[in-house]
């Protein structure tokens, strides 16, 4: 069976393809041959035939074919291997350049247990497809008809008859085509779903044991193991019927042939040459067809795992990459314009509804505000997961789609609360966006993180390599081997989205420093979001979201100072009714204060930060 999905994917596989359907039709030819050369010796031992000496000749051209297939089949096994590999690789090299594509948009809201079924899984499935199938499908398009076409000059009838008997066997079973594919696409959806629930399962087990509920999970789970074991037997029950039909239409039309070449040679219409030729050679075009049975058996369950791949490759990215700006020169600043923008799928009201903030280049920036408030949300239009649906987010002045992302993205650089690590050294995940920095630079970068004594202290201090995501860190360690990462890389816009929520007071305190004074970062545009107002006190000019909207934003002891103002509600809330001694002792520092302007939605109006100050 072909599939759209599968022909236009084998554009990336026509080499590998073409080979092994190469050397199937040369396995071909040596069986061909060989029944051609039993045939003429079988002749040569009837009357009025040559006599032995021709008959030992013939046969020595038969065990010649038969040592030449050999050879060709010990260069099949690994013919194929290399086959599949070179298909792997590009179907997978194409799927996760797609998947960059899409962006993180896409992986929100997609399983990360489906997505492993259909790059590792999927692919899999598909090799035998293309390694097998195709190419023995090419061998059935062009051997049964040449044998045919060929015996049609031996004795029409028979010819006749044999084609028949093809015919039947290439049609009666895809009948059962689309029941079977409709149950192999139930199945693959059910495993992929069950794989799914195991990883999340694993992933989640000490959450799970604390909560009690392994065993309740384990028989859910159990429960959707005996689904999948019931719905595969199905499928097989349904393959058994169609390889059983496929089987007897092969050796059904095997013997109407041999009755009919039969008769014309007691008729006298047929010799003894002609009749060992038809035979042997009949047999030859059924040979093609029982393999292609074998194969598709092997590579339909990549028609079955095409699902989940054509819905990734079909997928549309949440933002498209038609940019043509490289990224901009210098430190850039950053504009949200009234910005609306709603997450899909998410609740009803938006997440902005208006925002808007100036980040000035070179300026350290707080945005604080509640829960739910859009501080996050504003990270993520900046690096461009999503585009606002109302209102423009700018860089240096341009607006974000003028730039290539790719650009953009080595623009800005995030460090979220929750960071992802590598399975690997600790000097290679610091070095992720910098891999030519060198080791005194890896270490000065964890030093402003305050990383560098925890590391130290480890059993191959930079050299131990991490487990999956980090695992064998604290949340706190995590957050600052992405901090120093990201103080490492090289972009002019540095974006830390409560990277510092793990992190004690103390350890806290000398990174906002380190944030504020280090050389290598306090030329940089930097926004802090975060939850707690201490991490946001060094700040040139605070942002206060309040339901979507920059409904404050100035000097932190300015705002400090309105006495119905939002930032000092919120500070209220979080250290008590009198926190202006604790928290005014630092005002604020950072970038010139004459260089530095905010501007925020209104009511709010543009403030410098030297004014604020005085």
């Amino acid at each position: 069976m072909l599939h759209r999905r599968l022909i236009a994917l084998a554009g990336s596989a026509v080499r590998p393809v073409a080979l092994c359907a190469l050397l199937g039709l040369l396995v071909s030819a040596t069986h061909l041959a060989q029944a051609l050369a039993l045939a003429r010796a079988l002749a040569h031992l009837f009357p009025g035939g040559g006599g032995a000496g021709p008959a030992g000749a013939a046969l020595g051209w038969s065990c010649g074919c038969v040592l030449l297939r050999a050879a060709l089949l010990r260069l099949d096994a690994p013919l194929r291997a290399w086959c599949g590999t070179e298909i792997r690789a590009r179907l997978r090299d194409q799927l996760v350049v797609q998947l960059g594509a899409l962006g993180p948009a896409h992986a929100a809201g997609a399983r990360a247990g489906q997505a492993q079924h259909t790059l590792v899984t999927g692919v899999e499935a598909l090799d035998a497809y293309y390694t097998r199938y195709l190419p023995q499908l090419l061998v059935v398009a062009v051997v049964p008809a040449a044998i045919v076409g060929w015996l049609a000059t031996v004795h029409p009838p028979g010819a006749l008859a044999l084609g028949g008997a093809l015919a039947l066997g290439v049609v009666l079973p895809r009948f059962w085509d689309a029941t079977l594919l409709r149950r192999g696409r139930e199945r693959w959806a059910g495993w992929g779903r069950l794989g799914a629930d195991y990883l999340e399962a694993t992933a989640a087990l000490p959450t799970l044991r604390v909560l009690g509920a392994g065993e309740r999970v384990g028989r859910r789970l159990a429960a959707r193991g005996d689904q999948l074991h019931r719905a595969t037997m199905a499928q097989l029950r349904v393959s058994l019927v169609e390889h059983g039909i496929s089987a007897l239409a092969l050796h059904g039309g095997t013997a109407v042939t041999v009755a009919v070449v039969a008769a014309a040679t007691t008729a006298g219409d047929l010799g003894a040459s002609g009749a060992f030729v038809f035979l042997l050679c009949g047999r030859e075009c059924f040979r093609p067809l029982a393999d292609l049975s074998a194969a598709w058996h092997a590579g339909y369950q990549g028609l079955t795992a095409v699902d989940g791949i054509e819905e990734l490759l079909s997928a549309t990215p949440s933002v498209p990459d038609d940019g043509a700006h490289a990224a901009p020169a210098g430190v850039p600043d950053v504009r949200f314009a009234r910005v609306r923008f709603a997450h899909p799928g998410g609740a009803g009201h938006p997440a902005l509804d208006g925002a808007a903030l100036h980040c000035p280049a070179g300026a350290l920036v707080g945005v604080v505000g509640a829960s739910g408030a859009g501080k996050s949300t504003l990270a993520a239009l900046l690096t461009r997961h999503h585009d606002p649906d109302a209102g423009r987010v700018l860089l240096a002045g341009r607006p974000l789609p003028a730039y290539r992302l790719a650009a953009l993205r080595a623009t800005v650089t995030v460090v979220h609360q929750d960071p992802y690590l590598f399975q690997a050294s600790v000097a290679d995940n610091i070095r992720l966006a910098r891999p030519e920095a060198t080791d005194t630079q890896v270490r000065r970068a964890a030093r402003l993180a305050g990383a560098h004594a925890f590391v130290a202290a480890l059993p191959d201090g930079y050299a131990t390599v991490l487990g999956e995501r980090g695992s064998t860190l604290s949340g706190g360690q995590r957050q600052r081997v992405a901090l120093a990462r990201a103080f490492l890389s090289t972009a002019p816009v540095l974006v830390l989205d409560e990277a510092t929520s793990h992190l004690d007071p103390r350890t806290e305190a000398e990174v906002l420093e380190a944030l504020c004074t280090a050389p290598e970062l306090a030329g940089r545009t930097r926004i802090v979001i975060a939850h707690r107002l201490a991490a946001v006190r060094s700040a040139d000019l605070v942002a206060v979201l309040d339901r979507g909207r920059v409904v404050e934003c100035d000097a932190p002891g300015t705002l400090l100072a309105r006495p119905d103002g939002a930032y000092r509600a919120l500070l209220h809330r979080q250290r008590g009714p009198a926190p202006e001694r604790e928290h005014g002792a630092e005002p604020g520092r950072g970038a010139e204060p004459e260089r530095v302007t905010a501007h925020a939605a209104e009511p709010v109006t543009g403030t410098s930060v030297g004014e604020a100050r005085r």
